[in-house]
């Protein structure tokens, strides 16, 4: 049984790490390969002694060997698969434990990692880099291990037949080294500008296929299909160059090992004439050569494999190595925290860019807050701020009075929950979106669970009209779904998670009127049960709060009741003109379409 594996955050990610890591593995496969190399060399001497007595006449004994050689053989056999089964896990294990360790590390890093790197481009080193990698320290260790002790029992049995046979096998061996040392340096270089040419292709087909709507809505298909065919033709020609240089290096190592076969059958011959080499051992001398030779014919294969695992390695490490812009706290996790949450003088900028400029407010355990202001206030960028989505200064927004940055970040986020505003959805079942944050959300209980948290967000109806109800498979980022319908599962999904402070990003902005009163009933439920921060631009929902705070080119600008706002005669004064306006011009203009509908239906 395999040991147990560590914790992502201790497995070690260098090669040489991993490497000593199966060490244990590597030495059992390499007892059995020197098992194995000993039999061969067993074998090819009593070979050389049964041919010999053949030809002798001495067919009793020439027979009993015989069937002891078939018996090495078979046990030979056996070594032989075993050795590889010890030697091939311990790549397994390596890249199912870098597999671990990536995704720990994808999943702390931030955003601006993945503004740097895409999805597509990620998921190319996840799978072709790490098969490379998982080959490089199974089948290329192997052949390491395999090419050393062929060497040495090889050898062994060509020095005793013949020395000097020996060293005119030998005399290719110059060329070979000097073919593969020139292979392999083309060979690091091309293999990396393929892999990164796929993991451009990966990116850009990952991106059509999500936004294959967006595609077929503006009539881009040609288009999108000849910037895939650029991009198409960059990767063959990288697979082609870099298929041009292994193919050529099979042939030409060949034709050198050839060279060096021809001269032992020349030169052997020859010794055979003058009596200095019996047919037995020319026979033993030759499958020993044959052992010997398949090595060598594959260092340039195992130069390839170890150069395409070192540049695929070190496209990996710029994911091991990338440093996370947000990270745990000294203090300990905290289980029991109240939900106080004060935000005291917080600016933050994208760049040189101000967002958020001294922004200030306290949510004490259990009240509601709305934040209000028009597009590009700072709203949103305040609401990922808090459960530490995008790094927030220290210093500035404080959870039971200490400050989140020195909070473990599952403390911070199991205590804020966040909702945004442009929901993402797995692509699964509805079911397993909404009980996305249960530990078994297909258990019974959880079923009821999801089925209230449905019916709170206003989707349940909708939900149990489809074909499969709860069981209905969503799509990639939910595409089956209405946007209303994919905000309304990824509200449903926050009031499972049920949090200390639930903080929702215009949660009624993709809704129409009468699933918006709905909703605002939900929210009013979940203000009773928890704090709430509620970032919307409509009075009607921000009057629900117990507090509202306007936002205006990221500063605090208003700050009080819906009553106080309104009689301040301020920005939220504004706000709420300007929508009771639009209302009563949606009403108006209901009214006048109901009189001409009925005209056009008389006789």
């Amino acid at each position: 049984m395999a040991a147990p594996s560590p914790p992502p955050s201790e497995i070690p990610v260098t090669l040489g790490a991993q490497f000593l890591r199966q060490l244990p593995r590597y030495g059992v496969g390499l007892l059995l390969i020197a098992a194995y190399q000993a039999a061969q060399y067993w074998f090819d001497t009593r070979l050389m002694r049964a041919v010999n007595l053949a030809l002798e006449g001495e067919r009793a004994s020439a027979t009993w060997l015989g069937f002891l050689l078939i018996a090495v053989a078979l046990g030979s056999f056996v070594i032989r698969v075993l050795s590889r089964v010890a030697v091939f896990n311990g790549g397994r294990i390596a890249e199912y434990e870098l597999r671990r360790a990536l995704l720990h590390r994808l999943q702390m890093l931030g955003p601006a990692f993945y503004r740097k790197m895409s999805t597509g481009e990620i998921m190319s080193r996840v799978t072709n880099d790490l098969t490379q990698v998982r080959l490089l320290l199974g089948f290329g260790i192997l052949n390491v291990i395999n090419t050393l002790f062929a060497l040495a029992s090889a050898l062994a049995v060509t020095l005793s037949m013949s020395w000097k046979l020996t060293l005119a096998s030998l005399g290719t061996l110059p060329f070979l080294l000097i073919v593969t040392r020139h292979f392999s340096r083309q060979i690091f270089t091309r293999q990396k500008d393929y892999q990164d040419s796929l993991g451009e292709m990966s990116s850009m087909v990952q991106s059509s296929i999500a936004g294959m709507r967006v595609i077929k809505s503006f009539s881009l298909e040609g288009s999108e299909l000849g910037r895939f065919e650029r991009q198409n033709q960059k990767y063959y020609d990288k697979t082609l160059a870099l298929a041009r240089l292994r193919g050529s290096m099979g042939p030409i190592m060949s034709a050198i090992t050839t060279v060096g076969i021809l001269v032992v059958f020349w030169y052997g011959g020859h010794l055979m004439l003058r009596g200095e080499l019996s047919a037995g051992g020319f026979l033993a001398f030759y499958r020993a050569l044959a052992r010997l030779t398949w090595p060598l014919i594959a260092l340039g294969f195992l130069v390839g494999l170890v150069q395409r695992g070192r540049a695929s390695y070190s496209r990996l490490k710029e994911i091991y190595q990338a440093e996370p812009e947000i990270v745990d706290g000294p203090l300990p996790a905290v289980e029991a925290l109240s939900g106080d949450l004060m935000v005291r003088n917080l600016s933050f900028s994208h760049g040189d860019d101000p967002v958020l400029k001294d922004v200030s407010f306290e949510l004490p355990a259990g009240k509601s807050l709305a934040i209000v202001g028009r597009t590009g206030s700072g709203k949103s960028t305040l609401a990922v701020l808090l459960p530490r989505l995008q790094p927030a200064p220290r210093g500035a927004i404080f959870l039971d009075g200490s400050d989140v940055c020195d909070l473990p970040l599952a403390t911070v986020r199991s205590a804020v929950g966040y909702a945004q505003q442009n929901a993402f959805l797995f692509s699964t079942t509805i079911g397993r979106n909404i009980g996305y944050a249960l530990d078994e959300p297909d258990a019974a209980p959880s079923l009821l669970t999801v089925r209230k948290a449905a019916s709170d967000a206003h989707i349940l109806d909708e939900v149990l009209g489809l074909p499969d109800g709860f069981d209905t498979v969503v799509g990639e980022r939910g595409v089956q779904l209405s946007g209303g319908q994919r905000q309304r599962v990824a509200l449903a999904r926050a009031f499972v998670s049920q949090p200390k402070i639930l903080v929702l990003d215009d949660p009624l902005s993709a809704v129409d009127a009468r699933t918006e009163k709905g909703i605002l009933e939900a929210i009013e439920r979940q203000k009773r049960e928890r704090g709430l921060i509620l970032i919307t631009h409509r009075v009607a929902a921000a009057a629900r709060c117990d507090r509202i705070i306007v936002l205006d080119g990221g500063r605090v600008v208003e700050s009080g009741t819906h009553d106080e706002l309104v009689a301040a005669g301020g920005v939220y004064a504004l706000f709420a003109e300007e929508q009771r306006i639009e209302r009563e011009l949606e009403r108006l203009g209901e009214e006048e379409l109901v009189p001409s509908g009925r005209e056009a239906s008389a006789p």
